[in-house]
């Protein structure tokens, strides 16, 4: 008979050591533990030139997309769906975006509050893991009033912002704040009217809303940019430093395995949705060709990325960032001929 030598024999006295010191005097694992659940409060930072923008997760929220979606047979949906590895409803992200310009706290939107039950509202949670309080936000600037996107505003009739200034682009306040419109909008988008003018209150009472008109510099560095369709009043924001660009889109896409691929499908609760869609595919235009970043309220947490054509030629991709611990700008984008 071979004996194992010295060296193997230590070896297996070793494992069987190592295997013992994982088990209790019963042989159970000690590794076994109780499932957890949940997440983490979201937040992630990119520089854009010398601007710090962070994504905040609101949380996300479950969408029959094959209901919503309009322009495309529901079956296309269904396929483009599966193909993307994601079941229907569709879960679907509530991004909003913090950008410190160095002088200025601006935060884009606002999230649902307690509009849309306990799989959203998040906001504020992710607002203070990020390192910040509510009571440093100097401005807010609204992509639309929708109530994912106003309902963050106040609570209990107060202020959550109590130190910022409201920026929202007229054209959707004189909308959403006229109840003739309320009462003849569509069932889907008619609680928006009653959350906004609920969140907007506390602000117009304390003097601090401040409409704009058309393109207009919320403050250096951060430009508004009317994309009128989704809303009448639907705005995209430019974060803009040392030749660099992030396009913070609002509402542009809602399904993306659906809407990159054929900007032509449009969401139900579009107000004008032939415009909206126009509007898509010229932002996703000249996002493709002069390279710059993007961030989506319903694109996948973290929600910022490029868009690229297909390869095909007739539709578009979108490339999310990679994750970065250094959060150092990107280089210059190619500028487009």
């Amino acid at each position: 008979m071979n004996l194992p030598s010295r060296g193997a024999l230590a070896r297996v006295l070793l494992c069987i050591a190592s295997a013992t010191s994982l088990t209790g005097p019963s042989g159970s694992a000690f590794a076994a533990a109780p499932l957890h659940g949940g997440q983490a409060p979201g937040y992630y930072r990119v520089m854009v030139g010398d601007i710090e923008v962070t994504a905040l997760s609101d949380g996300t929220i479950d969408f029959p997309m094959d209901e919503l979606l309009t322009g495309e047979r529901p079956e296309a949906i269904r396929s483009a769906f599966r193909k993307a590895f994601q079941p229907l409803p569709a879960e679907t992200s509530m991004n909003q975006f913090l950008v410190n310009t160095g002088s200025r706290l601006v935060l884009i939107d606002t999230g649902a509050g307690d509009a849309f039950g306990p799989t959203l509202g998040r906001m504020l949670a992710s607002l203070r893991a990020a390192g910040y309080a509510p009571e440093q936000v100097d401005d807010i600037v609204i992509t639309h009033m929708h109530a994912d996107h106003t309902g963050g505003l106040a609570r209990d009739g107060e202020r959550v912002f109590p130190n910022a200034v409201l920026h929202i682009a007229r054209a959707d306040l004189d909308f959403w704040m006229n109840p003739a419109n309320q009462a003849r909008a569509p069932e889907g988008v008619r609680a928006s009217f009653a959350v906004a003018q609920k969140a907007l209150g506390p602000y117009i009472a304390a003097g601090r809303l401040a409409p704009f008109d058309g393109a207009t510099q919320i403050v250096p560095g951060v430009r508004a940019l009317p994309t009128p369709g989704h809303t009448p009043g639907h705005t995209c924001y430019a974060i803009e430093s040392r030749g660099q660009m992030l396009l913070a889109w609002g509402d542009v896409v809602h399904a993306s395995p659906v809407q990159f691929a054929d900007p032509s499908v449009r969401i139900a609760w579009d107000s004008h949705d032939r415009a909206a869609e126009h509007e898509r595919e010229k932002v996703f235009a000249d996002a493709a060709a002069r390279g710059f970043l993007v961030a989506g309220s319903h694109l996948p947490f973290p929600a910022m990325g490029h868009v690229a054509r297909a390869a095909d030629g007739k539709g578009y991709a979108f490339v999310p960032v990679t994750y970065s611990v250094n959060r150092k700008p990107a280089p210059p984008a190619p500028t487009s001929k």
